[in-house]
């Protein structure tokens, strides 16, 4: 509910568990006031008027809602703008606020130039997000520096703690927890897209959150190219942090009559620590990000770690043939079935099927696949192009460069530049094209490469090429998806380089990593799950020894750590001897059974390295341990049970009290490094 306080010029949104508050002051000037626990209208105006009318040093008067150039602000700015005379800043002046439904905006303009600026707030019923993102609409020329969606302010406390991911190519979401220090702390990415080293989104505590208790505040941002988020922490104790898509050195110029829309910054106050956080965020993606679907994803084999280049038709009917033996839905091809890609020298770009690899086109093979009652699924790149392939040779200038600039190669390729309608409707015609010929229903689409040079040479704003290619990736991700509504889409860059809440809108789910050793994956799936739901997290069983580390693991062990996420199968089950392939077969059963309670229940992050799954009237636990040296004796205690009911082991058929399960805990594992257990747990009558 959203509620407007006349007089005292202050709005309030109203969410299930939190109250979100600002107002104007006499200089139109928009100032934070509340965001935490339920308030009424009365006592928002209360903390209003008791806020300070400036800085206890005289200068920056910090709390504002969305912070402009201009006056005595020296943090770091939402918007920095500057006119053609060389003038910079903004200064405010309130215009018009409307209410439609669950979206407010308010609409101000400059004081003396011609520019508009709105700020947009929206709830979701259901829901304690509070939606944020800014339009800018130029009446004059102007240069845009900086443009941010959103400012968030928290109250004043001794301390604050900040967590986040990072990492790097196979060692993505290692979650860390930092105190936020006196300054500007600024998460970034100028690689063009996400990147594998920092995340999208921050939570902040007082340094007393836990995994079920204390407040936290965090916010995401719906963007999958270079961001730029800054904290910042005063000398007076004053936390805040404001961001958006673009970085710093970039120019978006707006002509007269123009505008400028930010993605979404998402922000969420809980009281019940980061596992009570994680939950709001996946119930919010579930059911306001994803696209509209089952929550179950299918289970898929990926053909890459298998063979990568060494592709043929014959190999990947043994492996399909080998793959639905074991209860596959999804058989995927990877890499290497186009053009001419013998190795990652050639072919991107060139996207028909290699006429040696398959003399007849992918045809036979997906109705060999179908035969045997999977669906058929494919491996594109399509931002990306080979100096040797027909289409670069066609039109070099597709790429994202500058003239007078060498052209940078990295992984032999350069990155195709979206923000060209030509290069949009290309890549529409094969993929629709291609995914309809041969009826494929799931699609895995990379980007394994970062900006470099990127400009549009000729064009009156080169930089806006930094916003308009992600734009350009979502149309032709939205028009795919509205040719073949019931296509999976996964997205991938380099394991989990394109991550994030933009993506998801028309992404099914992400994988989550290129490195699928099970060990190493346990602390990548915790990152992942801080912020997405397990849904969304591609997740294959691949073989032991693995082929990055050379760690040896159990079968059971790499399918335990699988099942946790949106299972895949991705090792070269031609080589796999008949006990494994029995213990696939019984663990794929197993996987499906407990499925919709992975997919479709709520997690809990328990104590000793254990996951949960809970749904009204199911429970499944993960239990992992990574090494013997982590033994403890310690029991695994459940969450979220109903203390009054009985559960039954489906596997013992024991049955057990959930007040027991609870307070006592399930057994802990056996000393033996990567060692790991399955409990499934079904609530029985008494």
């Amino acid at each position: 509910m959203i509620t407007h306080h006349s007089e005292a010029r202050l709005w309030l949104l109203s969410t299930p568990g939190t109250s979100y508050a600002f107002r104007l002051g006499a200089d139109d000037v928009p100032r934070h006031v509340h965001w935490g626990r339920p308030l009424t209208l009365e006592q928002a105006g209360a903390i209003a008027a008791d806020l300070p009318g400036e800085d206890p040093g005289g200068d920056d008067p910090g709390g504002e809602e969305y912070v402009v150039e201009g006056g005595l602000r020296f943090g770091a700015p939402s918007l920095t703008v500057r006119f053609d005379d060389g003038v910079r800043g903004f200064e405010w002046r309130f215009v018009s606020h409307t209410v439609e439904d669950d979206r407010l905006t308010l609409s101000f303009t400059d004081r003396v130039r011609s520019l508009g600026l709105d700020l947009n707030y929206r709830i979701r019923d259901g829901h304690d997000q509070i939606e944020r993102w800014a339009v800018l609409t130029a009446g004059e020329p102007v240069d845009v520096l900086r443009f941010d969606s959103a400012a968030w302010t928290l109250p004043i406390r001794d301390d604050y703690r900040v967590s986040h991911v990072v990492g790097e190519w196979g060692r993505e979401f290692q979650l860390r927890r930092d105190r936020v220090p006196v300054g500007e702390t600024v998460f970034t990415s100028r690689l063009g897209i996400t990147g594998q080293h920092a995340g999208p989104w921050l939570m902040l505590d007082a340094q007393d959150a836990a995994e079920e208790h204390g407040e936290v505040w965090s916010a995401a941002l719906a963007w999958s190219g270079s961001r730029r988020i800054t904290l910042r922490r005063d000398p007076y104790g004053r936390t805040s942090w404001t961001g958006g898509f673009g970085h710093e050195g970039l120019v978006w110029k707006l002509s007269a009559g123009e505008g400028l829309e930010t993605p979404v910054f998402t922000g969420l106050y809980t009281p019940d620590g980061f596992g009570g956080t994680s939950r709001r965020w996946h119930a919010y993606v579930e059911r306001e990000v994803l696209p509209a679907r089952p929550a179950e994803r299918p289970l898929i084999f990926n053909s890459w770690e298998a063979i990568e280049f060494d592709i043929s038709e014959k190999q990947q009917t043994e492996l399909a043939d080998l793959a639905a033996g074991l209860g596959v839905e999804v058989f995927v091809v990877d890499d290497a079935w186009f053009g001419a890609r013998t190795s990652d020298m050639a072919g991107l770009g060139d996207w028909w099927p290699n006429p040696d690899r398959f003399p007849n086109g992918l045809g036979p093979l997906a109705d060999h696949v179908r035969a045997l009652g999977m669906g058929f699924g494919l491996w594109v790149e399509p931002e990306a192009v080979n100096p040797d392939s027909d289409l670069f040779r066609a039109h070099p200038d597709w790429i994202l460069c500058q003239d007078g600039r060498a052209r940078t190669r990295r992984r032999n390729q350069y990155v195709l530049n979206f923000a060209r309608r030509d290069v949009r409707e290309w890549a529409v015609e094969w993929l629709i094209r291609t995914v309809t010929e041969l009826d494929v229903a799931f699609l895995k689409w990379d980007m394994n490469r970062p900006f470099s040079e990127a400009g549009q040479p000729g064009a009156a704003d080169p930089d806006r090429v930094w916003i308009e290619h992600t734009r350009g990736v979502y149309e032709v991700m939205d028009r795919l998806r509205a040719a073949r509504p019931g296509l999976y889409l996964e997205s991938c860059a380099s394991g989990g380089g394109r991550a994030d809440l933009g993506v998801l809108a028309r992404a099914d789910q992400v994988w989550t990593s290129d490195n699928t050793d099970a060990a190493d994956r346990v602390a990548i799936q915790h990152g992942h799950c801080q912020l997405l739901p397990a849904r969304t997290m591609g997740a294959w069983v691949t073989d032991s020894p693995h082929s990055f580390t050379a760690r040896p693991t159990s079968i059971r062990y790499r399918f335990h750590v699988s099942m946790a996420g949106a299972m895949g199968i991705g090792g070269d089950l031609r080589k796999w001897n008949e006990e494994d392939l029995a213990w696939a077969r019984m663990l794929v059963e197993q996987y499906k059974r407990i499925r919709p309670v992975v997919h479709g229940g709520v997690q809990y992050r328990l104590e000793h390295d254990a996951v949960q799954y809970l749904t009204e009237d199911e429970v499944v636990v993960f239990q992992f341990q990574p090494s013997a040296l982590t033994r403890s004796v310690a029991r695994t205690r459940l969450k979220g049970l109903d203390p009054h009911a009985r559960y039954r082991d489906e596997t013992t058929g024991a049955v057990r009290e959930g007040a027991v399960l609870l307070g006592h805990g399930l057994p802990p594992l056996l000393s033996f490094d990567r060692t790991s257990e399955l409990v499934h747990l079904k609530r029985v009558p008494r």
